[in-house]
Formats: C-alpha cells, structure tokens, sequence
C-alpha cells in the first residue's frame, strides 16, 4: 500500500510538475527536475544510482543533461531583487492608472495593502519551504501541505493563470498595434469578416509562435530580460510625458468610488501575481535565509512604481484614461510611439516563456522510444494549437480591463493571496502563535471574499460587454 501511495505520489510529480523560467540558470535547472521526476516514474532512477547500463534510453539523456547543465545556487541578494521585481512588473502596470481613476483615490491604499498582504505571502512561501527541503516549487509546497490534492489545485490554478495571462496579452496586442501602424489598412478579399486590427494580430502571433518550436528551452530565456526593459521603458514614457510631453497633470480624480471597487480589485491583484516563481528564486538564492528581505525589497520598489504611475497617469488624462494608459497618450508625441512600440513587443517575448512549463512537461511525458525529430514536431504541434485558441479568444473577447481583473479575481487572488497562509498554517500549525494563526486567517478569508466578490463584479461586466458587443 505504502508502495502504491509512493508510486502515485511520484506520477502526480511528473506530470502535474511546473517551473516557470526567470533567466538562464533556472530554466535549466527545471528541466533537469522534470527530467529527474521522468525517470523516477518510468522506473529508471535504480539504473542512475547503480551506474548501470539501463534499457530505458532516456536515462543515459538526463545524466548527460545533468552533468553536461547542472547549477549549484548562485543568486545573489541584488541578483533575486532583479528577478522578482522582473516576475511582478508586466502587463498590470498598463492598466493602474485606469484602476485609481475608477476606483477614486483613496483606492490607493487597497493597492498598497495588497502590495503589503503580497510581500508577506511571499514571505511565509519561504517559510514553508524552509520546512521541506526537497521543495523546490509552489506545487510541491501545495503537496507537502494536502498531499495529492493540494498539488492538483495548485497546477490547475497555475495552469490557469498563464492561459488567461496569454489572452489578456493578446489583447493588448491586438488594442495598440493599429496605434503603432497607424494609417495602415489591410483587407483580404477573402476575409470580409475580419478588421485591420484583428489581421495585424494574427500576423503579430504567427511571426512569434515559431519560437515554441524552439528545442533549447534556455535559448529564450533572454527574452524575460527584453520584457523587464520593456517594462521600465514603458513608465519611463509617463514620467516623460508628464515632465515635458505638454499634457498638464491637473485632472481631478475622485475621493472613493465604493461600487467600483470590486472590480478594480481584480486588476490590483493581478498586478502582484507572482508567486509562482517566487520557489525559483529561493531556491536558486546562494543564501535563502535573505529571501525575506528579497521580498521587501522587491514589492516595496514594485509597489512605490505601481502608486507613483497610478497617480501620474490618473491626473494626466482622468475619466478619458484607457484601460491601458498607452491608449491615451497623445499621438504626436516620439515617446507615445516608444510606448506603443514597448507594449507591442511585450507580448511577443511572452508566448515562448509562458509555454515553456508545458513545453517541458510534454517532453518529459512522451515515450523514451520518440525520436528527437517527433518530439518537436508533437510539442511545437501542440504549443502551436493552443497559441491559436488564445489568439481566437482573444479576438472574440476584446476586453482587456474585464478580462485582466476577471483573471486577477478568480486564479490570481488564490495563488497570491488565499493558498500561501493555508498551505502554512497546514504545514507549520504546531509551531505558529495564536496571532499568526489568526493574521493568515483573517488573510484567507479576506481573498476568499475579495477574490468572490470581484469575479462577480468583472464576469458581470465582461458579459455585458460581449452583449453589447454583438448587438451593434
């Protein structure tokens, strides 16, 4: 019985595995887990302990990725700053603007706490897996707290998250590339049914879906440092356009707009997602007792750009403000184009790095007698589908503000907020005091309800949009 528990623990390992990459070093050392998880499941690892010739052809590959890729922790403190900082900045910087101006100004402290509430769930991530030493992802650290199940719900709500992370990117895409091609105009003259923007999208996402045929997973990993550049450019661009762009920031933004609220919340959350990586971080930090203070560092930065850009943009443009601030910077201007560009290219160096976890996870589930030719083919076959169905999601559901806070509401909000203090008040109940106890509680509920009460509002408003939407 113990056997077959063992057995299953180490299938569900395999195959619900997921690493998300930061930089190179990371993105190898996934692969080497998921390799080494492969191997344990196929029944191999007693051939790598005895150094013995084995009939499974997939072991001698992983020893000779392992001894040929191995990395010993080598992060330093100002090394996992930049990292975090690069996982938590994205695609919800675009829309903090259009959240305070909704939301009033005093919504400004719902994103502080939430930058405060993140930075201490990441924290007691640390905490859990000091516990454990054989932990190295979020999915371990849910297995280590409910066993099986907690796994299963941690993969599928990371899984998730990247899905519809993907859209909400594909729909900025597709909202600030006519800005950037501006007087471009294109029809097929079989194609009645599809506008300018929609065709300069699907040409956008075919050019970037070769790089999911890509073998060498780490070859792409530059691309992550390409987003974070794109990032501070893009709030470079506010801060110059408020400086010197002749645009006066003297719009007035209101005090608190109570039923606004709800569905703001889901677009702050999503603007803090990123814990799942933040097991990478650790475990790749050379001392990981100063994760803690990685933590602060990271979301104290994070949460001071979110604010000062939230503001800035806010009082720039006020109730015209879009959901995302690049579609209201004026036209004219060099660094509205620079923006643009930067919010364009954001997503192409997206698609290959958030497909990389199924990527890895798919060639590790295929059969060892697969050529190395067929495992390409069926993995780059497979990105590529999924990469079309987001690309058609995205162009049916042109919503980006709903569907951003629909995401951060209904995945986000759980895997930030609500399961970091449940998995650590299951893993360290003995050893937590009575207001610990109660401080994760309180966090849980309060995610629990917030995170309730946001998919409502924004699934509310996202169907009203498709409804109207399809009457006109």
């Amino acid at each position: 019985m113990a056997g077959a528990e063992m057995a299953n623990g180490q299938w569900w390992r395999s195959c619900l595995g997921l690493e998300r990459p930061v930089h190179r070093n990371q993105v190898v050392s996934e692969s080497v887990h998921g390799a080494q998880l492969a191997v344990k499941f196929t029944g191999c690892a007693s051939c790598v302990e005895e150094n013995k010739a084995c009939k499974c052809g997939e072991v001698s590959r992983v020893r000779n990725f392992e001894n040929e890729h191995h990395t010993k922790p080598n992060s330093s403190f100002a090394h996992s700053v930049i990292n975090m900082i690069g996982m938590l900045i994205g695609l919800g910087q675009l829309s903090t603007p259009y959240a305070l101006e909704n939301g009033g100004w005093a919504s400004a402290f719902l994103l502080v706490g939430l930058g405060i509430m993140c930075a201490y769930t990441s924290h007691i991530i640390g905490k859990c897996l000091e516990e454990d030493p054989s932990s190295k992802t979020y999915q371990d650290i849910g297995e280590q707290a409910f066993g099986a199940k907690g796994r299963i719900i941690a993969s599928t709500f990371i899984y998730l998250e990247i899905f519809f992370a993907l859209v909400s990117y594909t729909i900025s895409l597709s909202d600030n590339l006519p800005l950037v091609f501006t007087g471009v105009h294109a029809k097929l003259p079989w194609l009645h049914m599809i506008s300018t923007a929609q065709l300069l999208t699907v040409i956008a996402v075919l050019v970037a879906l070769p790089s999911l045929w890509l073998r060498d997973l780490s070859s792409i990993s530059f691309l992550s440092f390409g987003g974070i550049l794109m990032s501070l450019l893009l709030f470079a661009t506010v801060l110059w356009t408020a400086a010197f762009g002749g645009v006066g920031a003297n719009q007035t933004i209101p005090v608190l707009q109570l039923r606004k609220i709800p569905g703001i919340s889901g677009l702050f959350i999503f603007s803090y997602a990123g814990h799942i990586v933040f097991p990478n971080i650790y475990t790749a930090m050379k001392d990981p007792s100063k994760f803690t203070k990685v933590s602060v560092t990271s979301f104290t930065i994070v949460t001071i750009l979110y604010t000062a850009l939230a503001f800035t943009g806010a009082k720039l443009f006020g109730p015209a403000v879009s959901s995302q601030f690049t579609l209201s910077m004026p036209r004219h201007l060099v660094v509205t184009k620079i923006a643009l560009w930067a919010t364009v290219l954001t997503p192409m160096t997206k698609y290959a790095l958030e497909f990389a976890p199924f990527a890895i996870q798919l060639e590790h589930s295929l059969p060892s007698s697969l050529g190395s030719k067929t495992r390409m083919l069926i993995r780059g076959s497979i990105g590529s589908i999924l990469l079309l169905v987001i690309l058609a999601l995205a162009l049916s559901v042109p919503y980006f503000q709903y569907v951003l806070s629909l995401t951060g509401s209904l995945v986000s909000v759980g895997i930030s907020v609500v399961f970091p203090p449940a998995f650590y008040l299951k893993i360290r109940w003995p050893r937590v005091s009575k207001s610990g106890r109660l401080l994760n509680g309180v966090i849980v509920v309060f995610g629990v309800v917030l995170g309730v009460v946001g998919t409502i509002s924004s699934s509310k408003s996202l169907v009203q949009s498709i409804q109207r939407g399809h009457s006109t």
